[in-house]
């Protein structure tokens, strides 16, 4: 009889888990379900399950952290991920953290089986052989035994029909297989790379920082760009008593379909503009033709509100496809020390009319940027202007400007409602609002995206540091410009 596979849920809704378990257990899988990190980590360790299904958040914490912890410890098990809703948002994150895939309402239960049934092929596939043909094949070498020719053919034939690319490396990152779609990826066909270093592999600018980053010992996942358009998601994988391998999973599809998710929204917040205009200004028209009653008057002020909103939203959709399309290019050296005080001065009304506590932390003789003034002061609107938003009448505001290791850090902090731990990884995903946020607080939601698209593109980082109740700070540090000296 054969072994029936063990699927682990560890899922918070019971109705969801109810569905999964009655669907996998219709068509002869074993199914577990755990409800906290400990209980899953010990159902990792005693039962070795063939596919972990995880929520997007479980037990108060989020699920791709939580995956992504027992991907360290167990590298080949697939993981599928149970998510709120379909965004790309969710799928980028899905991507980078290597798990295999993801499932969102509404769910059917061909759906769910179907799912599970692709992410376990190709397990077996890729994983199985790097957790159990290479595992068995090496048992009994030495921890720097040399593959013989006979074992190194043996698992070519293994790899040779698996979908991913794959790279097994010796401890002095010298190549012992390379299977076809590897080979292919980089242009190496009938090219025998046995032996040779893996540096030698290509001179792409992304594989040879991957190979930097694998020796620094600082990198698991990598995206690898290629000249003809194609994006591969590379994993590094150590192997005990070998050397690493590194897979490399095809993931151009997944660009394509984020890169017309973006084009449809230029193309139609463009578009949007002129008749945008057109409304507001004949609503405007209206008041000025003749006398209105008060309800028609509350009436137009109504249209001319959602039609301003309506505008805000479609400028913010342009401004972040001018920013990811790279259009953005304008560079001069700004004193940032200056922009902030523009920008307060501006939303000093603002900060007034809620009587908000408002101090500064700016320290002497900070270094200039190199950055385009504009975007730079288009960020910290964004950023002081939510720390007003969410902070309370008579909150506190802090604002400090340090200058570190040639780089400028800047930090806002409020004492607001501040941000689910679970949600502070999406919080600068495009339309993503934290759920503790009032609506009538709630903006275009691309506030955040803007601003970490504009610190990207001047090569630098943002992130946010919160507790519930406790308030949110967000630091932005960007690298300081150094003119060279005349030689």
């Amino acid at each position: 009889m054969a072994v029936r596979e063990l699927i682990l849920l560890a899922l918070d809704e019971l109705q969801i888990s109810s569905l999964m378990e009655r669907a996998l257990r219709a068509v002869d899988y074993d199914v577990a379900i755990v409800h906290d990190r400990s209980r899953l980590e010990k159902a990792l360790d005693e039962s070795s399950p063939a596919l972990l299904l995880i929520g997007e958040t479980f037990h108060a914490e989020n699920g791709i952290e939580v995956a992504k912890g027992q991907l360290d410890r167990f590298p080949t098990l697939p993981i599928l991920l149970y998510a709120e809703k379909d965004t790309t948002g969710t799928a980028k994150a899905v991507v980078n953290a290597g798990l295999s895939g993801y499932l969102y309402p509404p769910l059917k239960t061909d759906d769910i089986v179907d799912s599970v049934k692709r992410s376990l092929v190709r397990a077996r596939h890729l994983g199985d052989w790097i957790r159990r043909e290479v595992r068995e094949t090496t048992s009994s070498l030495e921890k720097r035994a040399e593959i013989s020719e006979a074992e190194k053919d043996r698992l070519e034939s293994i790899i040779a029909n698996i979908e991913d690319g794959v790279i097994v490396l010796d401890d002095r990152r010298s190549i012992l297989l390379m299977n076809r779609v590897a080979r292919e990826a980089f242009s190496l066909d009938g090219l025998d790379m046995t032996g040779r270093p893996v540096s030698e592999v290509s001179p792409n600018n992304d594989f040879q920082a991957l190979l930097t980053k694998i020796n620094d010992g600082g990198v698991k996942y990598y995206e690898l760009n290629f000249d003809d358009g194609r994006v591969f998601n590379a994993q590094h994988t150590p192997i005990p008593g070998i050397g690493s391998a590194i897979t490399m999973q095809d993931i151009s599809y997944l660009k394509r379909i984020d890169q017309m998710k973006d084009d449809f929204v230029h193309t139609v917040s463009h578009d949007l503009r002129s008749p945008l205009t057109a409304v507001l200004g004949y609503a405007e028209l209206v008041e000025r033709v003749g006398p209105l009653n008060e309800q028609q008057t509350e009436f137009v002020h109504r249209i001319q509100g959602s039609v301003q909103n309506i505008t805000a939203l479609v400028n913010d959709l342009l401004d972040l496809g001018r920013l990811e399309a790279g259009f953005d290019t304008r560079r001069e050296t700004v004193r940032i020390e200056s922009i902030l005080q523009y920008s307060l001065g501006l939303l000093d009304s603002l900060v007034r009319k809620k009587n908000i506590h408002l101090t500064q932390e700016i320290a002497k003789d900070l270094p200039p940027l190199r950055a385009n003034p504009i975007r730079i002061r288009q960020m910290i609107d964004n950023l002081v202007g939510n720390a007003i938003k969410y902070a309370p009448d008579s909150g506190e505001i802090r604002i400090s400007l340090q200058s570190e290791d040639h780089q400028i850090i800047l930090q806002i902090a409020d004492n607001g409602p501040g941000i689910p731990l679970a949600e502070q990884s999406l919080i600068f995903d495009k339309f993503y609002r934290a759920s503790n946020v009032a609506e009538t607080s709630r903006g275009t939601g691309l506030g955040l995206a803007i601003v970490k698209s504009i610190v990207e593109a001047h090569h630098g980082r943002v992130w946010v540091e919160s507790k519930l109740d406790q308030g949110a700070s967000f630091f932005v540090v960007l690298p300081a410009f150094e003119p060279k000296e005349n030689q």
